[in-house]
């Protein structure tokens, strides 16, 4: 008999839907403390650099449909940090989280015992991760706003973009999930990818400043298309390039999470 290919196109269906109820139903239990944790840094990182170095920079030149414009660094720094926080949002949770239920709970390995199929499983893993980047983000934004850093009627077309940035970061994180022995693996992921992206994306400053070298790799990150498509929002203004940038997060989503479901099959040798 043939072992059927590790590659193969995934076998989703609406079974995903009670393992999501399921992971809702055990963070309720921790959600406020799960809350502060998710806002926390990102807020420290937007009072330090939005109000502290935002005191020294003053307002920043920025490119805009009709030309470059000038904006209050807080609003420049405001408008990268929050997709930084889905992403990081969403990272922690398909890392962490995750292979806690997968490896040391083994809540996985009881989930297979009913009609429910791994492919399924990590359905449900990627969409609650990026439901839980989604919330946080929602959270930061509601405290931006009341700060009045901005409000824009078109930072309602960025609610669904985050979730987008929640989703593709989601299903990079679960490759790693799925290689990791350990969670001392999920440094490498950190170390190596999230925090040189940070830098790289134009979040802390404009991607315009970084070398010409640089710049070709950092316009196709992933981090980089979502502060693209969020920060001209902020700025009361369409995102230009949107087909461009959010077709970018939606290939890296799809290859993502077409990689970590075959890496989750081998692990578990389905």
């Amino acid at each position: 008999m043939n072992t059927p290919s590790l590659w193969r196109a995934p076998r989703l269906s609406l079974r995903f839907w009670p393992v999501f109820l399921r992971n809702l139903l055990v963070w309720r239990k921790l959600a406020i403390p799960s809350l502060v944790g998710n806002i926390a840094e990102p807020l420290m990182w937007l009072v330090a650099f939005g109000y502290g170095m935002g005191a020294l920079v003053g307002q920043i030149t920025v490119a805009g449909p009709s030309g470059p414009v000038q904006v209050p660094y807080i609003l420049f720094l405001s408008s990268g940090s929050i997709c930084m926080s889905a992403m990081q949002a969403a990272s922690f949770e398909a890392l962490y989280s995750a292979f806690s239920r997968m490896h040391v709970q083994k809540t996985w390995d009881g989930i297979m015992n009913a009609p429910v199929g791994l492919d399924d499983i990590v359905l449900a893993e990627m969409l609650w991760a990026a439901f839980k980047s989604l919330f946080t983000v929602t959270a930061i934004l509601c405290v931006m706003l009341a700060l009045n850093i901005s409000h824009s009627p078109k930072l309602l077309v960025a609610w669904p973009i985050l979730l987008g940035v929640g989703i593709t970061f989601s299903c990079i994180a679960l490759i790693f999930n799925a290689l990791a022995k350990g969670y001392d693996f999920f440094t490498y992921y950190f170390t190596l990818f999230l925090t040189p992206m940070m830098f790289l994306s134009g979040v802390f400053f404009p991607l315009e400043q970084l070398p010409q070298a640089v710049r070709v790799v950092a316009d196709w990150l992933p981090l980089s298309s979502a502060v693209q498509l969020v920060r001209p929002l902020f700025m009361d203004q369409w995102p230009q390039d949107a087909l461009r940038h959010a077709s970018v997060l939606l290939v890296y989503a799809v290859v993502a999470f077409w990689i970590a479901l075959a890496l989750t099959r081998k692990r578990f040798r389905l």
